[in-house]
């Protein structure tokens, strides 16, 4: 349920950020504010190292010209959950005597 959850906040943040691509003129200063907000929502919903380097490539993308159709929080997602598989632990039962 939070991966799906995490999904759609990040779907939805990506298309805020790509939405300032087709407003002429005022989208390059409305990234100036989105940029900072986008990298704390990357690290509130990464959290850890990977987030920190994740909230400062989207503040970086957010902020660049013509980077804002580049999709950071997908790609984040796909990275954490698709690629980035954690392995699975083995259980290993521990057998004990009773006397």
């Amino acid at each position: 349920m939070l991966k799906d959850k995490l999904f759609l906040k990040g779907l939805m943040l990506d298309a805020i950020g790509m939405l300032t691509v087709g407003i002429p003129v005022i989208g390059p200063f409305l990234d100036i504010l989105w940029a900072p907000f986008a990298a704390r929502k990357m690290r509130e919903m990464y959290p850890g190292r990977n987030g920190k380097l994740a909230s400062a490539i989207v503040f970086i993308e957010e902020i660049l010209p013509l980077t804002d159709i580049i999709p950071t929080f997908t790609l984040m997602y796909i990275y954490t959950f698709v690629f980035k598989k954690e392995p699975e632990q083995k259980v290993r039962t521990i057998e004990v005597e009773s006397y």
